[in-house]
């Protein structure tokens, strides 16, 4: 089992562990089920078409609310907060939710991943609020990879200007979110790394997965990291690097002649379940222990009903206290289950 390191804040609980003494230490609240790409490994056109229901505003939690549960999280060893979607850009003044969360004490860091397409206009107001740092996802430069990926929504030079908004307000390290699929996206790995390399940007590569159950995933579908890593090796020599702390998800390298850190995210082909710390939160305020849960508990119902903090907090406890989750480690031993979330619901 892996160690841990877990500092208490003073006058916060004991750490809370699950079935598999994992301690609850990062925090993705989905702020918006909306989004303006299509990806089809996410939210495919043919589903999520114009007159498809999304949630009404009032049944997504108000910012109040976001705000209330963070500080409940926090006092139960969450240090770290990522805001994700749907995308989250689409929630108007996000910047003041931010702000709020910026402010919650125990919160080490707060971070966004977009799509980018809104971030260059947003990117300033989002550093004042007290945004530390941002990732993006891109699939492709080239338009015509770009547009397989995104399912025609959006543009790549769009992403880059406004990747270059956020470096200049200060949201460094940026980070690039790379879903790399066989046969579609595979081949431009590449020139990605072309792109960003020597700029400070960190390219991360993720494998495509089985999140949900619309993208008809298979395992051919699949690019191995290790397949990726041989292939930039031969153009650019590059090295593993030691995690920047216990539970990192991607597994960190360097470019051999000074260019850079790029990463890979392998939960195919080599599940990281032992020393998953992340809780999740849907928009509607629904608690998910696994990206690839089948159901959440509702949190948002026992507040608008009236619950304490402590009525609450002994929610939170439970939850976290029954979780056994280990889907990835369950599929590469063939003894996954089939019915999951969709992404698009939790934020990746």
């Amino acid at each position: 089992m892996p160690e841990f390191e877990i500092i208490p804040m003073p006058g916060a609980r004991a750490p809370v562990l699950d079935r598999l003494e994992r301690p609850l230490q990062d925090l993705r609240i989905s702020v918006m089920d909306r989004c303006n790409f299509r990806c089809p490994y996410c939210m495919p056109e043919d589903k999520y078409h114009k007159d498809f229901r999304f949630l009404q505003s009032h049944e997504r939690m108000s910012f109040d609310e976001i705000t209330r549960l963070a500080q409940l999280f926090a006092g139960l060893g969450v240090r770290k907060l990522r805001i994700t979607g749907g995308e989250p850009l689409l929630r108007p003044e996000l910047s003041e939710l931010i702000s709020d969360l910026h402010q919650v004490d125990g919160i080490d860091d707060v971070a966004l991943t977009t799509n980018g397409i809104l971030l260059g206009q947003q990117a300033a107001a989002l550093k004042a609020a007290g945004l530390d740092r941002v990732t993006v996802s891109m699939d492709a430069l080239d338009p015509e990879v770009f547009a397989a990926m995104s399912g025609g929504r959006g543009s790549p030079d769009k992403v880059l200007d406004s990747i270059d908004e956020a470096r200049d307000a200060g949201l460094v390290p940026i980070k690039i979110n790379t879903v790399v699929k066989r046969g579609v996206n595979d081949h431009a790995v590449l020139d990605l790394l072309d792109r960003f390399r020597g700029t400070g940007v960190i390219v991360r590569f993720i494998e495509y997965m089985d999140v949900g159950t619309i993208n008809h995933w298979q395992a051919s579908d699949t690019v191995p990291s290790a397949e990726l890593v041989e292939r930039i090796n031969a153009r650019w020599p590059i090295e593993p690097l030691e995690p920047s702390y216990h539970g990192e998800v991607a597994r960190r390298h360097h470019f051999s002649d000074g260019a850079g850190e790029l990463g890979f995210i392998s939960s195919v082909s080599s599940p990281f379940c032992g020393s998953c710390t992340r809780a999740r939160l849907s928009s509607d305020g629904q608690l998910f222990t696994c990206l690839f849960a089948s159901r959440g508990t509702d949190l948002r119902g026992p507040m608008r009903a009236g619950a304490d903090d402590e009525g609450l907090l002994e929610v939170i406890q439970s939850v976290w206290q029954r979780r056994g989750d280990r889907y990835s480690e369950l599929r590469a031993s063939g003894k996954g289950g089939e019915e999951k979330v969709e992404m698009y619901y939790i934020g990746g």
